[in-house]
């Protein structure tokens, strides 16, 4: 339980600006494109860290590591209330990426040398389980603190949430644990991240992520902005309470595992992405229940194959699975950056459908890419 709190704290706000996109884009006077960037700019500052973190995680105390970045959080966070315009945001955002992501990584460090692996796997479950919550109740908060109390309080609220991560991860987690020698020395990361780029299957589940994400930030940024169009017309608290949708996905996702070893990783993904697939033209119904059918399906498939998807690069790593680790991380936020960055103008441009439609192409693409899952001797 404690586990999956902190990694429902650690991510509560990575999301949560969605949202409040429509009130954001009326704050700062932009188009939904731009708006829509500076959200996620997060997801760049995540995919970098996920890099850095791999270069020196030995040298970073695991539980003193994830409290400190918790604590420095709370910092962009709270700063965001006051952003005088959308340059300040982005960058605020960026650092808040970053500080989320050191103290995700952090913590899968110390889960992996704390536990077991029996406790190791329920715990992860627990955490995964945790940052799924956050999806949810994170645009719950934020939609309705928006609709009450206006955007600065959103933020403020966001940061003492970061506080309270920050809190807990001190008085609940024990002292890491002293390293033990290292006989050989180690490989260096640059030589690490190339051998995992020669790797054909890793190479496959690094683009998987980056089209996963690509196509869940496509769907959960710009759908915001046809559901306070007319003729669903919803208020920002509305907005905030039909991201209820990820109700099923936290169901489902703890069972990634046991579905992972009954068909495999190659067939996981694959019915998962085709299930998002098959999903998208729901989008397009002007009925608010055939919209969040929709949401729910693509949110039940995009978890899915994440928690696949996650597995299998630490099973494919023949070696120092910290720096496949990271460069999974890496492409998998970057996926979310291009995401904002190219359906933006499409949106803008083209509309809604034209949207789904390129969505619709990435979900396709990483359906295609699952055949190339498969671990060395299998």
């Amino acid at each position: 339980m404690v586990i999956g709190l902190i990694g429902f704290l650690t991510l509560v706000d990575l999301f949560a600006a969605q949202a409040i996109l429509p009130t954001l884009v009326d704050v700062y006077g932009v188009s939904p494109a731009a708006m829509g960037f500076a959200v996620n700019a997060s997801t760049f500052g995540m995919a970098a860290a996920g890099l850095l973190v791999s270069l020196i995680a030995r040298r970073i105390d695991r539980r003193r590591g994830v409290w400190l970045s918790l604590v420095l959080l709370a910092v962009p966070t709270a700063s965001l209330a006051f952003a005088p315009d959308l340059a300040v945001f982005t960058v605020l955002r960026s650092v808040q990426g970053v500080m989320m992501a050191a103290a995700f990584a952090l913590t899968m460090a110390y889960i992996a040398e704390r536990a077991g692996p029996d406790e190791a796997a329920a715990a992860l479950a627990a955490y995964v389980t945790g940052i799924v919550a956050s999806n949810l109740v994170g645009r719950l908060i934020s939609g309705a603190v928006v609709d009450l109390a206006g955007v600065a309080m959103t933020f403020w609220v966001f940061a003492g949430l970061n506080l309270a991560g920050a809190a807990l991860v001190a008085a609940s987690l024990r002292p890491s644990l002293r390293m033990a020698p290292i006989c050989r020395p180690m490989q260096p990361p640059l030589a690490a991240w190339a051998m995992h780029l020669g790797n054909p299957a890793l190479r496959a589940a690094f683009a998987i992520g980056f089209l996963i994400l690509f196509v869940f930030i496509g769907v959960f940024t710009y759908v915001n902005f046809e559901l306070t169009r007319t003729p669903l017309s919803l208020s920002p608290m509305h907005l905030g309470l039909v991201y209820l949708v990820f109700m099923p996905a936290l169901i489902t996702t703890p069972l990634a595992a046991g579905v992972v070893r009954r068909v495999g990783v190659r067939q996981t993904v694959l019915m998962s992405m085709l299930t998002c697939f098959g999903a998208l033209p729901l989008l397009l119904v002007p009925r608010l229940e055939a919209v969040l059918a929709g949401l729910a399906t693509i949110g039940v498939g995009a978890f899915l194959a994440q928690a696949a998807a996650t597995g299998f690069v630490s099973r494919a790593a023949a070696s120092n699975r910290a720096a496949a680790s990271g460069l999974y991380l890496a492409a998998y936020y970057l996926g979310g950056l291009v995401g904002a960055a190219v359906l933006g103008p499409v949106y803008d441009r083209l509309g809604w459908p034209s949207t789904v439609g390129a969505i619709g192409l990435a979900a396709l693409a990483a359906a295609c890419l699952a055949g190339r899952l498969r671990l060395v001797g299998a």
